[in-house]
């Protein structure tokens, strides 16, 4: 796998790189190769007409020796060519004249012949510099050759004792280039070792010029891998900062896992959802942290299944299950392998609560129209009853058994109008006429009507109103109504004395606040905390079970919602929420 990646990484270079590179270091470096061939060949060119300069004032030197001795045995200039020659450098030592016939050679064969290439007397008349040239002889061999004129000083000329020294002076000496037709002294130096050392310093310097184009080409790579490097780096945090930001914005609860199991990714919505903190979720095995029913969803991932969707009840330790919709699918590499998978999670309590409140309205609508007929079908009946009934009180005074009688069925009948009454209300469509009211004077007449009530069964009142919160805009007479019935229903659930508290604050929501009716009483069994606002549902001995029933009504109509928390034994609290 990491040679793979190795071969991805090499193959996404693009091949323009490799030429702009070469296109850039070949000419720079082959013009310093170049340029240090030919210094080398310089040097070279210069150590050797300086070595044949060298040989030249000695052979020089050895025939001005030769010279002075020459009066008693003689003197051959060929011996002094010929021992000079032996050096195994040298390869010939002649002499020519200005039409280049050899005067005098180390190779005597060689006298008498024309050396070749007429040198103009004029061209080198200077005594201390030299010329050179390559040459090429007969065997192919290559030969550095070295000349100038040949300038032997004269002997010096023996004085004459002392005392003729007064009768008759010594002549100057003539100088060494007048003395003489012009004469050119050549060197031939073997070339072979230094051509040698030369290729091979060549060589040597196009294979340094190589690896130094390698080098720059090495360093110019390693400077763009850095800064890719750098760019992906800078990429990829930018990329890991989007998608971390992006995963936590999310609305839903993502949670990804990678491909042991392990949780990779969790988000705050799911930590909402699944109860689990992200920072100890993550890196943990998932199984430890997601509950039965989504585990289940993993394995059947893993068995095959591409994506799930689909509504599950997730079970919890505490006992409490969660409606969640689940998006699930694999995750995988360009070549398919499995990465992981990824849960997307959202919590449907809103969304059931909602279902169940478009049930619930559908529901009241069919009972209201009901309601609605039902009453109006016994309203004239019962008004003919009350006629018979206040008929036979007048009639029967005198009869205690039968006015009683009568009595009852009048008190019977009223009863009964006043629960049709209710079942109108609630039948009926609420109209409001929101106008500004002083919270402070709202809450004190709402409570002003149960004192006396609260007072007899030893319940404390307390009420609170929060800053900033001075004046709203609702229908005084039915919020009073609202919360008669919300006290009424507190003073109820607390017959041996309690605490009913009320407070106003903000909801939290902008433009929006909340009324909390919160009581210390015997609460409300858990499942029928979601019928109490249903018509005609009641836990009361006595009742109708419209009350809330209508105050739900009433609050719909302002566009606000009430909520209710209860828990058995320790009271239960009521919380309607408002635009102001």
């Amino acid at each position: 796998m990491q040679l793979e990646g190795i071969k991805q990484y090499w193959a996404r270079i693009p091949a323009w790189f490799f030429i702009g590179t070469a296109l850039v270091l070949l000419p720079i470096f082959t013009l310093i190769t170049v340029s240090d061939i030919n210094r080398q060949k310089e040097y070279m060119t210069r150590l050797l007409v300086e070595k044949g300069a060298a040989l030249i004032r000695s052979f020089e030197a050895g025939t001005r020796t030769g010279m002075m001795g020459r009066m008693h045995r003689g003197f051959k200039l060929e011996h002094l060519l010929m021992e000079t020659a032996r050096q195994s450098d040298i390869v010939y030592l002649l002499i020519t004249d200005a039409g280049s016939q050899i005067l005098a050679h180390s190779d005597p064969e060689r006298i008498g012949q024309s050396h070749g290439l007429p040198i103009d007397g004029t061209e080198i008349s200077d005594n201390k510099n030299v010329r050179w040239r390559w040459v090429r002889q007969a065997d192919g061999k290559a030969v550095f050759e070295v000349y100038r004129r040949f300038l032997p000083s004269p002997p010096p000329r023996r004085r004459p004792p002392e005392h003729r020294m007064q009768q008759r002076p010594w002549p100057p000496e003539a100088p060494a280039e007048s003395s003489g037709p012009a004469r050119f002294v050549y060197v031939g130096l073997d070339a072979g070792s230094i051509e040698a050392a030369r290729q091979a310093d060549i060589r040597h310097t196009v294979v340094m010029g190589v690896i130094l184009l390698f080098i720059g080409a090495a360093g110019i790579l390693l400077l763009f891998l850095a800064q890719s490097y750098r760019t992906a780096r800078t990429s990829l945090a930018r990329i890991k900062a989007f998608s971390d930001n992006l995963v936590e914005k999310m609305p839903i609860g993502l949670v990804a896992l990678d491909a042991g199991r392990r949780i990779a990714s969790f988000n705050h919505v799911a930590q909402s959802i699944l109860g689990f903190p992200p920072d100890k979720a993550v890196g943990r095995q998932a199984r430890q942290v997601l509950p039965a029913e989504l585990w289940q969803v993993v394995e059947r991932l893993e068995k095959g299944k591409e994506a799930i969707e689909e509504e599950l009840d997730c079970s919890f330790s505490d006992g409490s299950r969660i409606p969640v919709a689940v998006s699930a699918s694999m995750l995988g590499d360009e070549s398919g392998a499995p990465l992981g998978l990824v849960l997307l999670l959202k919590d449907l309590r809103e969304i059931e609560a909602l279902r169940k409140q478009i049930q619930r309205n559908q529901r009241l609508v069919s009972v209201g129209r009901l309601a609605a007929g039902v009453a109006h079908e016994i309203r004239n009946p019962l008004s003919s009853i009350k006629g018979f009934a206040t008929y036979f009180q007048e009639r029967h005074r005198d009869k205690p058994e039968d006015l009683q009688i009568a009595s009852i069925m009048i008190q019977e009948v009223d009863r009964l109008n006043r629960v049709i009454g209710q079942l109108l209300d609630f039948a009926r469509p609420v109209k409001i006429t929101p106008k500004p009211v002083a919270v402070k004077k709202l809450m004190e007449k709402s409570i002003k009507m149960i004192e006396q009530q609260a007072s007899e069964k030893g319940i404390v009142v307390q009420s609170r109103v929060m800053p900033p919160i001075e004046t709203v805009r609702v229908d005084e007479d039915r919020i009073n109504q609202v919360l008669l019935n919300l006290y009424l229903n507190a003073l109820d659930a607390m017959e041996t004395g309690g605490q009913l508290a009320i407070e106003v604050a903000p909801s939290g929501q902008n433009g929006e606040f909340a009324i909390k009716v919160s009581d210390t009483g015997c609460g409300i069994p858990k499942d029928t905390v979601s019928q109490i606002f249903d018509p005609y549902y009641t836990t009361k001995p006595v009742g109708t079970g419209l009350g809330l029933a209508i105050a739900h009504n009433i609050i719909d109509a302002h566009g606000g919602r009430i909520t209710v928390e209860s828990r058995p034994g320790q009271g239960t609290v009521f919380t309607v929420t408002l635009p102001y």
